[in-house]
C-alpha cells in the first residue's frame, strides 16, 4: 500500500481515471456499470483521507507547489461577480507575475493583487514562475494608492516562491520596492485582508503581505525561504530539503503558533487542487468575514492594530541559566 504522499496521488489518479474509463464505457455500451463506479469512487475518497491525514511539512510544501493548485486569478474569478484587471507600475513595464485589478464581490467593490504562477511550461515562463520583478511591486502599490483614494478594501493574495533575482530586477531596484511597499501598506488607511493561497517565499511574500488580518490556507506554506535553499545554505546539500521542511517550521499550523497569520482557512478534502469551487467559498466567506470586522474599527485604531501585529513578530524570551549548586 503506498506510503508517501507522491505514492498516494499516484495511486489515486489511477483510480481516477479507471473510473473515467469505467464511464466512458458505459455511455458507450449502455451498461450499468454504478456499482463497480461507485466502489472505485469509494477507494478514492479512502486514499484521499489517509494521505492528507498526517502530512510532513515537506508534503505540505509539495502540496502548496501542485500545478493543478488554483492560483489568483483562479481565485478572482470564482470570488467575484465581475473583475477588471488593470496593468502596468506607470515608471518602467507591466509584470504578468503580479496581477491586479478592481472586482465587485457581494456586491462590494474592492481592489485585489496577487502573485499569478503558470499552468504550462510557456504561461509560467511568461510570469516567471509567480516571482515578481520591482515593476510587480510597484504596480501592486499602484493598486493600493487606487484603492485608498476611493475607499475601497484591499484583498492580497500570495502565492511565490521568491521575488525575482535576476540581475535586471537587481538593477531596478527589487529590494526597495519590497521595502517601500512593507513601509507603505502599514500607512494605507483602507483595510487590507492578506491570504496566502500557495506559497508564501521569502520576501516575495512579505512584499504585499502587510494587512489587518493575514490568513493562510490550510496547506499553503510560509517561510523565509524555500527547503531546497535552507538545506543548500546549511548542508550543503539541496536533496536534504525535507529536513529543512520541518526545521523551517513553515506549515499554517506553525505560523499560527508563533501568531505570524490570524486564521487557518480549511481546504476541501484531498487539498485545494481538487476542487477549485469549495476552496473558493471557503477564501470568499473568510476574508468577508475578516473584513467587516476590520472595517468596523476606528482608522486610527486599525492602524495601530496592524503596525503592533508586525512589531510582535521574532518578540523571543531569554531566560536565565540555572547555576549547579556548588
Amino acid at each position: 500500500m503506498p506510503g508517501k504522499l507522491s505514492d498516494f496521488e499516484r495511486a489515486i489518479a489511477e483510480l481516477q481515471k479507471r473510473i473515467e474509463q469505467l464511464k466512458q464505457l458505459a455511455r458507450n455500451e449502455d451498461e450499468d456499470r454504478s456499482a463497480e463506479i461507485a466502489e472505485l469512487e469509494g477507494r478514492v475518497r479512502e486514499l484521499i483521507t489517509r494521505a492528507y491525514e498526517h502530512l510532513t511539512p515537506w508534503d505540505k510544501t509539495q502540496v502548496a507547489r501542485i500545478h493543478e493548485r488554483p492560483y489568483t486569478l483562479d481565485y478572482i474569478r470564482l470570488m467575484t461577480e465581475e473583475f477588471i484587471e488593470l496593468h502596468g507600475d506607470r515608471g518602467f513595464a507591466d509584470d504578468p507575475a503580479m496581477v491586479g485589478g478592481i472586482g465587485r464581490m457581494d456586491g462590494q467593490w474592492v481592489v485585489i493583487v496577487g502573485q499569478q504562477k503558470g499552468r504550462d511550461i510557456h504561461e509560467r515562463q511568461r510570469r516567471n514562475f509567480g516571482s515578481a520583478r520591482p515593476e510587480g511591486y510597484r504596480k501592486a502599490l499602484r493598486l493600493m494608492r487606487l484603492a485608498e483614494k476611493f475607499g475601497r478594501p484591499i484583498i492580497c493574495l500570495v502565492d511565490t516562491p521568491a521575488a525575482d533575482c535576476s540581475v535586471g530586477a537587481e538593477e531596478r531596484g527589487i529590494s526597495a520596492a519590497i521595502a517601500q511597499n512593507m513601509r507603505d501598506m502599514f500607512l494605507i488607511r483602507v483595510p487590507i485582508i492578506v491570504v496566502v493561497i500557495g506559497e508564501g517565499g521569502s520576501g516575495g511574500a512579505i512584499g504585499i503581505g502587510v494587512g489587518d488580518r493575514v490568513l493562510m490556507l490550510e496547506h499553503a506554506i510560509y517561510s523565509v525561504i524555500p527547503p531546497e535553499g535552507c538545506a543548500a545554505i546549511i548542508w550543503r546539500d539541496p536533496k536534504l530539503a525535507p529536513e529543512a521542511a520541518a526545521a523551517l517550521r513553515l506549515t499554517a499550523e506553525d505560523a499560527k503558533s508563533f501568531g505570524v497569520v490570524d486564521e487557518i482557512i480549511p481546504e476541501p478534502p484531498g487539498a485545494a487542487h481538487r476542487d477549485y469551487d469549495g476552496a473558493a467559498r471557503a477564501v470568499k466567506e473568510a476574508v468577508l468575514r475578516h473584513l467587516a470586522e476590520v472595517a468596523a474599527l476606528p482608522e486610527r485604531e486599525r492602524l495601530d492594530q496592524r503596525y503592533q501585529h508586525f512589531r510582535r513578530l521574532g518578540v523571543f524570551a531569554e531566560e536565565a541559566l540555572q547555576k549547579a549548586p556548588s
